[in-house]
């Protein structure tokens, strides 16, 4: 199982398509939407988070601190919290897990799990950037929403594959999102 966490920055599409693709590919997914995203779903989307339950396997209220997945007993693969808001990436850096999402981050970093984290802040501070070390030094994976351009993307939408595309290659899930640079020009 993957644990989807979708916080409440710009670039929820982020976690949508991750959501829709593991979907489509067998993959059992759990997912938490905080409060401050489903406002965020609304705004960029124009969904609710009812169609992001629907692309899961489980759903995870975010206040509910007795969630299986904020448990290290209970079994799942990998997290990935796209997008990641720095207010999250703070919490998960500094060790204060105060709702499921930062919980589950912080499990999955003690039970050395993957935890990826997709933030989507631009430009970054000092401390932003010090809270992303931390979490690589504790094996967090930082994947800032950057797409790449070398593939020519003709739409937004081949630009969020690119990125899904991306976290499903660090999570070991061959995908065929985005064309690979291949080093011809």
């Amino acid at each position: 199982m993957i644990v989807v966490a979708i916080t409440g920055a710009s670039g929820v599409v982020y976690g949508k398509r991750l959501l829709e693709v593991l979907k489509d590919l067998g993959k059992d997914t759990a997912v938490v939407v905080s409060d401050p995203a489903k406002i965020i779903l609304d705004y960029e989307l124009g969904i609710n988070e009812n169609e992001i339950k629907k692309l899961a396997t489980e759903y995870y209220y975010p206040k509910d601190l007795t969630s299986a997945i904020n448990s290290g007993s209970f079994q799942f693969d990998s997290m990935v919290i796209a997008p990641c808001t720095m207010k999250t990436l703070s919490a998960i850096a500094n060790g204060y897990a105060n709702n499921a999402v930062t919980r589950a981050a912080d499990v999955t970093l003690k039970e050395r799990r993957k935890l990826v984290l997709v933030p989507r802040e631009t430009p970054l501070r000092s401390v932003h950037l010090e809270n992303m070390l931390k979490v690589s030094k504790e094996g967090g994976i930082i994947l800032p929403a950057m797409p790449g351009f070398y593939h020519t993307p003709q739409s937004i939408e081949e630009l969020v594959d690119f990125i899904a595309g991306k976290i499903l290659d660090v999570l070991g899930i061959e995908n065929n999102l985005f064309e690979r640079w291949t080093g011809e020009i």
